[in-house]
């Protein structure tokens, strides 16, 4: 063969070499921006409730190594409101509280129905929280930094991006679970020091945590379940002040200058 024919056979080899290598590298380097999560109608073991191995090929293995990168890919919808049903659970006993929450934009509002029969209500923009209590015109308004009081935080339950800071050898188990129909990334950290170890499930359609527990050794002391989601763009009645003052413009999540 032609010494010049066989050197241009050499570096097409060559450059196809470099441009596979390339490929693979980009590959590993976005891996987290490609991530493919499973649809929630995906065929399940009947044994177990969970996805059946031959689906759970085409989707990404969600372990303690790779639920990180998951849960990053995922981004809760900018509008929408659910009933919530928050336990606290103790040796003999337990309370419940039933919570509505709304969100639009930067705004959520909490409605937390308590014992004595009142409702107290807060909005907050991650800013400021206003905080009420019943539905009366005249009902008096406490004006509050929001400081490190979140949205979380208002509706009582945990923010599960957390896992995002955690040490990888914090995070006892990752997998996918069933929860009734839905399709759900599962993380159950470690216990801590104090002997408390937190369960999430993350839905995989909507990237709300639907439910979550927080136990002390074997025992559960809490518990969070809000699993339907009414994807609504609520008006901005809904996040106005008793006062008549509108924290959102109609247009779009425009807040107002909070009230004196």
């Amino acid at each position: 063969m032609d010494k010049r024919k066989l050197n241009g056979i050499t570096w097409a080899v060559l450059a196809a070499a470099l441009v596979l290598v390339a490929l693979m590298l980009g590959g590993s380097l976005n891996r987290t921006a490609r991530i493919t999560l499973p649809p929630s109608d995906l065929p399940r073991d009947p044994s177990t409730g969970g996805i059946s191995e031959g689906a759970a090929l085409t989707v990404v293995e969600i372990t303690p190594e790779t639920v990180q990168a998951a849960i990053a890919s995922l981004s809760r919808p900018e509008h929408y409101g659910r009933n919530m049903t928050i336990e606290y659970l103790w040796e003999g006993g337990g309370g419940t509280h039933e919570l509505y929450t709304i969100v639009r934009g930067p705004w959520t509002r909490v409605d937390r129905g308590l014992p004595e029969g009142t409702t107290r209500i807060s909005l907050t923009n991650g800013e400021v929280t206003y905080i009420w209590y019943g539905y009366g015109q005249d009902a008096e308004v406490t004006v509050l930094p929001a400081g490190e009081f979140s949205a979380d935080v208002e509706q009582s339950i945990p923010t599960y991006e957390d896992i995002l800071d955690l040490p990888m050898e914090d995070i006892a188990l990752a997998d996918y679970r069933s929860l009734e129909s839905l399709t759900c990334i599962y993380v159950e950290t470690t216990p801590d020091l104090a002997g408390y170890s937190t369960r999430y499930w993350v839905s995989v359609e909507n990237g709300l945590l639907v439910q979550a527990e927080r136990l002390l050794g074997e025992n559960t002391v809490y518990r969070m379940t809000s699993l339907y989601v009414d994807q609504t763009e609520y008006d901005a009645s809904r996040f106005t002040l008793p006062d008549g003052t509108v924290l959102l413009e109609e247009d779009g999540p425009e807040a107002m200058e909070p009230i004196n």
